[in-house]
């Protein structure tokens, strides 16, 4: 059996991951749940803080989750800081 160990990881790293599961997607909680390795009271916590923020959409007909344009931007941006970090931390 393979277990993932998981770091401690910092809120923005959290809505990534949220971010990433549902960008093109129409994501359940439940396939949000496991992919971003959230319990569901936390994960409920964030969908609430993103969905306030305009970064996900709720699609009631289908009881599931996608990522907005202002989403997708900000994935966009968090992913080039990443990159930059990252870059910038191996010179």
């Amino acid at each position: 059996m393979i277990t993932k160990q998981l770091k401690h990881r910092s809120r923005s790293e959290i809505i990534s991951a949220i971010l990433e599961v549902t960008n093109g997607n129409r994501a359940r909680i439940t396939e949000i749940q496991f992919k971003t390795y959230l319990s569901y009271n936390i994960l409920k916590q964030y969908l609430v803080h993103l969905l306030q923020n305009d970064l996900i959409e709720y699609l009631e007909g289908e009881r599931s989750f996608k990522t907005t344009p202002k989403g997708m931007q900000a994935l966009q941006m968090y992913n080039k800081m990443e990159e930059l970090l990252i870059i910038g931390h191996k010179s």
